[in-house]
C-alpha cells in the first residue's frame, strides 16, 4: 500500500493507475485538438490554392479566349464570362489581364483597366504562381496562370483566388465539430479508464504488494509440484521458465533458464526444433531418447504479437507399445482395403494372381509368388494334387531373385510346407528357412541359392474358395531381419482368403467364356463353301466381355447364285451364341426355299416373334437381333439386298469409289407389324460388297457416323483383293479391346462367262420337246459334256413337258455350266410342282421322281414372271457324283 496525498487514506494500485491514465488521456486529447486545428487550417489553405490554380488554368485554356483578347473591346466579351464562371467555380474573383498587368475583367467593374495587384513576373515566364496578397477585396489567396499562343508565347494572364476571410470561415465552421469530437473522445477515454480500473480492482481483489507476492509464491509452488512439464520461451528462442517435471523429462541442466535453446546440449533435437518453431502443437508425440513425450505448444501474445510460447509436456512412454500396435493394425487394415479394391479388377486368372502379388510387395513381404493348379488357368477344377502347380505370378523388390520363374510347372514334395498346405488347406509359417529340412529337400541347389540370396522367412497360404484349393501363395522375407510372426500369418490368411474368391470368379468366368467361344465357333461357318459368284474374305472376333451373337454366312444358291448374310443377336454369353445358331440355321433353311430377301426376312421375323412368345429368350427378356441378307447373280450381275435393323452395306466400285446404297432399313427382327423391302443393285465385275456388324464401326471413342466415314476411307482404294481390303479395314477401325463382337464379310463379285450360259425360247406345244432335246445334246457336245447328254435329255423332257402341260407361256430353257451343269425351265405360271411316288402299276406320275433321281438336287424358285424349275448335275470328273441313279425299273434302252 501507499499513502494518499493527505496521508490519511491508503490508495490502492488501481487508484494510482486511474489517476495516471486520466492525466494521460487529458494530455492526449489536448494535443489531438491542437493538431486537428492546425491540420485543418493547413488543409483549407492548401485546398484554396489548389482551387485557385484549377479555375485559373481552366479559364486560361478555354476555347475562344485568345480570339476574345484580339477583339476591339476584350472586357465587353470576357467580363460576363468570368463572372459566370466565378459563381459556378466557387471563387471570389477571376481576373484576365494583358502582359502588362492591366485588367480586362474584375468582380468590381471600376477596377477594370487598372493594374493588377500581385506578382506577374513568374507567370510571364510561363509558370503558374500562387501567393497571398493584400488586394482590392482584402487579404487574398490567388493564382496567376499564363495564356499562351500557338507558338508558346505568353499573350495574357489569368488570375483566380479566394479571400482569406472565406478561407478562415471554413476553419471556423469546422472548429466546433473538432472540439465536440475531441470532447466526446475525452469522455469516452475517461469512461474506458474507469472501466479498466474497476476491472483491475476486481482482478486483484484490492490486494496490495504483500498479498500479490504471497499469491505468486503459491503459484510457483504449484507449478513445480505438478506432474506435467511446463516451459515458457521468449521470441528470441531463450528458455524463460522450466518447472521441475520439464527438467526431469528433458534432462535440462540447473542453469537452463535464461539460456538459448540452441545451446542446451542434452535437449533432444526434435523437441528443440518444435520449441524454436513457435508453431501451434496439439498432443504432438515426440520420441526423446527412451521417452515418448506428448507436447502441446501455444504462442503467447501479450501485446498482440507472438513474444514466445507456453509448452506443456506429458510422459506417455508406457503408451509406446499400444501406439505401435495401433499403427500395425492401421497398416494391416490399409493393406486389406487396398487388396479389396486392387485384386479382381478383371476376370482374368493370371491378371488376378499378379494383382495379389503386387499388392503385398513391399508392404507385407519382400517377394510374393503365386502357384495355381494348371487346370485352374484354363477354367477347370483343380485335381487336388501338388504335382501340377504352375507359377503364375512373381513380384518382388528386385528381379534377380533365385525363386522359380513365372510359368514353371512345379511338383512340390510332400515334405514341403506348400504340399502340406495344399493337402490340409491351412497356412503355415516357416520362421527360418535355413532350418527347414522339408523345404530344403524340394530342390537343394535352388533352395540353397535362395538362402544365400538372403531370403530367410516364409509364409505359405493355400488359395481356397468354396471348399476347393486352387493353389498356394508364398510370402518371402529378406530385407527385414526379423522373421514372420503369428500376426503376419493371420494377415496372410485373410489376404489370401479375399484373393481366392476373385481368382475363383475369374476361373469360372474363364470356363464359361471358353464354353461360349467353343459353342459360338462351332455354330459359325468352319469353312466357306465352294462357289463361283464371289471371292470372299471374312473376319470375326468376340468381345472381351464375352462372346456374343454376331454371325456371317455365304450360302450357294441354284443358278450359280450366292446368298451373303450378316447378323447380330443382342447380348453376350451362351444364350446369345445359342440364339445365333438357331437364327443361322433358320436362314439356311429359308434360303433353300430360294426366297427373295424381303420374304426371307419376314419369315425370320416371324420365327423371332415365336421365340419371344414361347419365352425361350433367357431371363424373360425380349430377343433382339438384326440381319442383312443379299443375293447376287453372277449371270445378270444383279444383287438383291434387304436388311432388318442392320447397318447398311457398302459397295466398293472397281475404281475405288465407295457407295452406301439406299437399302431400306426395316425394323429389327421380332418387332413385327412393318414390312421389309428389297433394294436392287447392279454391280460391275470386280465390285466389293462389304457387310459388317456395329461392333466394327461403333466404339466408346466415336459414334456410328464417324465409324462409317473411317470405314469408307479405309475401303476407297482401287485394285485391292478382298483380303487386302479386310486387313485395311481392321487396321483402321478394330479397337484394341472390342466391347462388342466384330464380324466383317467382304465379297468381290465375279461374272459367269457368256459362253457358259445359253438360253432358248420353247414353243408352247408338245412337239417342241424333241427339238429341244436335240439342240441341248448338240450344245453339250460343244461343251465337252457328252457324258451328261442322256440324263440331261431325260430331265429336260420331263421339265419341258410339265411346263407345257401344267404351266403357261412363255416357256424358256437355260443351261449354265459352272461347277455343276444346271438345267432351268421357266414358264409363266406360279403353280408349284410336287414330287409324288407312283405305284408299280401306274403308267404316269414319275416325271419329277426321275428328275430327282438323275440330279444331284432340284427345286423351284419363283420370279415376278412365274417360276423356274431347276436341276443340277455334277460335271464329269468332279469329286461329286449324282446322289441317285436311275431306278431299277428303268434303263437307258427303255427310255
Amino acid at each position: 500500500m501507499v499513502l494518499s496525498l493527505t496521508g490519511k487514506h491508503p490508495r490502492t494500485v488501481a487508484g494510482q493507475v486511474f489517476i495516471l491514465q486520466a492525466a494521460v488521456v487529458v494530455l492526449l486529447t489536448a494535443g489531438a485538438v491542437l493538431a486537428l486545428v492546425l491540420q485543418s487550417r493547413n488543409d483549407v489553405d492548401r485546398e484554396a490554392r489548389r482551387l485557385s490554380v484549377g479555375v485559373a488554368e481552366t479559364f486560361a485554356h478555354s476555347l475562344g479566349l485568345r480570339e476574345a483578347l484580339k477583339a476591339p473591346d476584350p472586357s465587353k466579351v470576357l467580363q460576363p464570362l468570368t463572372e459566370e464562371m466565378r459563381k459556378r467555380a466557387g471563387v471570389d474573383f477571376i481576373v484576365v489581364m494583358d502582359t502588362g498587368g492591366i485588367r480586362y475583367t474584375h468582380p468590381q467593374p471600376e477596377r477594370i483597366g487598372k493594374r493588377f495587384v500581385g506578382t506577374i513576373e513568374p507567370s510571364l515566364a510561363g509558370r503558374v504562381h500562387t501567393e497571398s496578397v493584400r488586394g482590392p477585396l482584402g487579404q487574398e489567396i490567388q493564382a496567376v496562370v499564363p495564356v499562351t499562343s500557338a507558338d508558346g508565347k505568353v499573350v495574357a494572364l489569368v488570375s483566380a483566388g479566394l479571400t482569406v476571410e472565406n478561407v478562415t470561415g471554413v476553419v471556423d465552421r469546422q472548429l466546433p465539430v473538432i472540439l465536440g469530437v475531441s470532447a466526446a473522445g475525452l469522455g469516452l477515454a475517461t469512461v474506458g479508464t474507469a472501466l479498466i480500473t474497476r476491472r483491475l480492482q476486481r482482478q486483484t481483489h484490492g490486494l496490495g504488494p504483500l498479498e500479490m507476492t504471497r499469491m505468486y509464491e503459491h503459484h510457483d509452488a504449484v507449478l513445480h509440484a505438478v506432474r506435467e512439464g511446463v516451459l515458457i520461451t521468449d521470441a528470441d528462442g531463450r528458455l524463460v521458465l522450466a518447472n521441475d517435471e520439464a527438467r526431469r523429462l528433458l534432462a535440462l541442466p540447473a542453469d537452463a533458464e535464461g539460456r538459448d535453446i540452441r545451446r542446451l546440449p542434452d535437449l533432444d533435437k526434435r523437441v528443440a526444433g518444435l520449441l524454436l518453431s513457435g508453431r501451434v502443437a496439439t498432443d504432438e508425440v515426440l520420441a526423446a531418447g527412451d521417452r515418448l513425450l506428448v507436447v502441446n505448444q501455444r504462442p503467447t501474445m501479450p501485446r498482440g504479437q507472438p513474444e514466445g510460447a507456453v509448452v506443456t509436456i506429458r510422459d506417455s512412454t508406457e503408451m509406446r507399445i499400444l501406439t505401435g500396435r495401433a499403427e500395425a493394425a492401421r497398416r494391416r487394415l490399409k493393406l486389406l482395403y487396398d487388396a479389396g479394391i486392387g485384386i479382381g479388377t478383371s476376370l482374368d486368372v493370371e491378371r488376378t494372381a499378379e494383382e495379389l502379388a503386387d499388392v503385398a510387395v513391399p508392404r507385407f513381404a519382400d517377394y510374393v509368388t503365386v502357384d495355381l493348379a494348371d487346370p485352374v488357368l484354363h477354367g477347370d477344377e483343380p485335381t487336388g494334387t501338388s504335382a501340377d502347380m504352375r507359377r503364375t505370378a512373381v513380384s518382388g523388390i528386385s528381379d534377380d531373385q533365385p525363386l522359380y520363374p513365372r510359368g514353371k510347372l512345379i511338383d512340390f514334395l510332400p515334405s514341403t510346407p506348400q504340399a502340406r498346405g495344399l493337402g490340409t488347406g491351412q497356412a503355415e509359417l516357416v520362421p527360418n528357412l535355413a532350418d527347414a529340412p522339408g523345404w530344403l529337400a524340394q530342390d537343394p541347389p535352388r533352395t540353397q541359392s535362395v538362402i544365400d540370396y538372403g531370403i530367410h522367412s516364409l509364409i505359405t497360404a493355400p488359395l481356397k474358395a468354396r471348399g476347393v484349393v486352387l493353389g498356394v501363395v508364398n510370402f518371402w522375407r529378406s530385407q527385414k531381419p526379423e522373421p514372420f510372426d503369428d500376426d503376419d500369418l493371420s494377415l496372410a490368411e485373410e489376404l489370401v482368403a479375399r484373393a481366392a474368391v476373385s481368382i475363383d470368379n475369374a476361373r469360372r468366368y474363364t470356363r464359361e467364356h471358353a464354353m461360349a467361344v467353343t459353342l459360338q465357333r462351332s455354330l459359325l461357318p468352319q469353312a466357306l463353301p465352294d462357289q463361283s459368284a464371289v471371292d470372299v474374305a471374312h473376319y470375326y472376333q468376340p468381345a472381351q466381355s464375352g462372346v456374343g451373337g454376331d454371325w456371317f454366312d455365304v450360302i450357294p444358291l441354284p443358278g450359280s447364285r450366292v446368298a451373303l448374310v450378316v447378323g447380330d443377336v443382342v447380348g453376350h454369353g451362351l444364350h446369345a451364341a445359342a440364339t445365333m445358331g438357331r437364327l443361322r440355321t433358320a436362314v439356311h433353311n429359308f434360303s433353300s426355299l430360294d426366297l427373295p430377301p424381303d420374304e426371307l426376312l419376314a419369315r425370320l421375323d416371324e420365327l423371332v416373334q415365336r421365340i419371344d412368345r414361347d419365352g425361350d429368350v433367357g431371363d424373360g427378356g425380349m430377343l433382339g437381333a438384326t440381319c442383312l441378307y443379299a443375293v447376287y447373280d453372277p449371270v445378270s450381275q444383279h444383287c438383291a439386298v434387304g436388311r432388318a435393323g442392320h447397318p447398311p452395306p457398302l459397295v466398293v466400285r472397281p475404281d475405288g469409289t465407295v457407295d452406301i446404297p439406299q437399302v431400306p432399313a426395316g425394323p429389327p427382327l421380332g418387332l413385327g407389324g412393318m414390312p421389309f423391302e428389297t433394294a436392287e443393285l447392279n454391280l460391275s465385275e470386280g465390285s466389293q460388297l462389304v457387310f459388317y456388324t456395329d461392333g466394327l464401326i461403333e466404339d466408346r471413342t466415336r459414334d456410328i457416323d464417324e465409324g462409317l466415314e473411317l470405314l469408307r476411307a479405309a475401303l476407297s482404294h482401287p485394285g485391292r483383293r478382298p483380303e487386302e481390303s479386310c486387313r485395311a479395314v481392321l487396321d483402321a477401325l478394330l479397337p484394341a479391346r472390342p466391347r462388342d463382337d466384330v464380324a466383317l464379310l467382304i465379297a468381290q463379285t465375279r461374272t459367269l462367262d457368256a459362253d457358259h450360259v445359253i438360253e432358248w425360247a420353247v414353243p408352247f406345244e408338245p412337239s417342241a420337246v424333241g427339238a429341244m432335246r436335240a439342240v441341248v445334246v448338240e450344245k453339250l457336245d460343244e461343251w465337252g459334256l457328252s457324258d451328261l447328254a442322256f440324263g440331261t435329255e431325260l430331265v429336260l423332257s420331263e421339265l419341258i413337258t410339265n411346263a407345257i402341260r401344267y404351266g403357261s407361256a412363255p416357256v424358256r430353257v437355260r443351261l449354265l455350266r459352272d461347277r455343276t451343269l444346271t438345267c432351268e425351265v421357266s414358264d409363266g405360271s406360279s403353280t408349284s410342282p410336287h414330287l409324288r411316288y407312283a405305284a408299280t402299276t401306274d403308267e404316269g406320275g414319275r416325271g419329277l421322281f426321275l428328275v430327282a433321281q438323275l440330279s444331284r438336287r432340284w427345286g423351284t424358285r419363283y420370279t415376278p414372271e412365274g417360276k423356274v424349275i431347276w436341276a443340277e448335275q455334277p460335271l464329269p470328273g468332279s469329286s461329286e457324283g449324282p446322289e441317285n441313279q436311275l431306278p431299277d425299273f428303268l434303263d437307258a434302252d427303255a427310255i
